[in-house]
């Protein structure tokens, strides 16, 4: 990982190998794939298999969806890593409800013990392994600061604070105060959230944060990561 990193999101219906290329020709220094669920993965199921494809040489992480570990180790007893690919992303970011009733993304931020098995897992595969959280599946989970004890307590190789609980949606505005206690946990953090301009770049430089991760705004317009730099 470099210095400060810039990163294009994992994002569903969008981060596709085409546009993941465009944004990396515009300055991205890595990618990652859509979500991809550890339950299909292990069934072999070819559109799910199909999300983890990293067609050309462009650095890429692959996000999955999941918490059963038996799964989990079927897919990666198979894996042979592409061309490419960097590491393993954990979405633990998604709020919807379909995704929190089966006790996955947003649901799994308070779930310290699951979660670091699962990464101890991909550890022992030897792949890097980050986790792309939110504040926390509600408001009271924010206040709570459960974002941060999984920080505090998860061996991962770096998080992705998507700075919004999982209540929020796009219009609300992303938390930029949490990213220093997020940052004096030691641990490598990214940020994520309405990062837009060369003014919050240089902010969450100084106060250490080690990376920005852009989503919307350069689906709108991939040349955005060639103007924050």
């Amino acid at each position: 990982m470099k210095d400060f990193e810039l990163m294009f999101a994992p994002m569903e219906g969008y981060s596709d190998p085409e546009l993941r290329e465009l944004c990396y020709k515009n300055g991205a220094d890595s990618t990652f794939t859509e979500m991809a669920r550890t339950s299909g993965l292990a069934r072999g199921n070819k559109s799910t298999l199909e999300k983890t494809k990293i067609p050309k040489d462009i650095p890429t992480y692959i996000q999955i969806l999941g918490s059963n570990e038996k799964d989990l180790n079927k897919f990666l007893d198979k894996f042979v890593p592409p061309k490419g690919f960097l590491g393993f992303n954990f979405n633990l970011g998604c709020p919807s409800k379909e995704v929190i009733r089966n006790g996955l993304g947003c649901a799994l931020i308070k779930r310290v013990n699951k979660v670091n098995a699962l990464v101890k897992i991909v550890h022992d595969h030897g792949y890097s392994v980050s986790i792309k959280l939110r504040l926390g599946m509600n408001k009271f989970e924010k206040e709570k600061k459960t974002y941060l004890n999984l920080i505090k307590e998860v061996d991962a190789d770096f998080f992705i604070v998507h700075a919004k609980h999982g209540k929020e949606r796009s219009k609300d505005p992303a938390d930029f105060s949490v990213y220093k206690e997020c940052v004096e946990t030691n641990k490598v953090i990214i940020a994520n959230g309405d990062i837009k301009t060369k003014e919050q770049i240089e902010y969450l430089k100084s106060i250490g944060v080690k990376g920005a991760m852009i989503g919307r705004a350069a689906v709108e317009d991939p040349s955005i990561f060639k103007r924050l730099k």
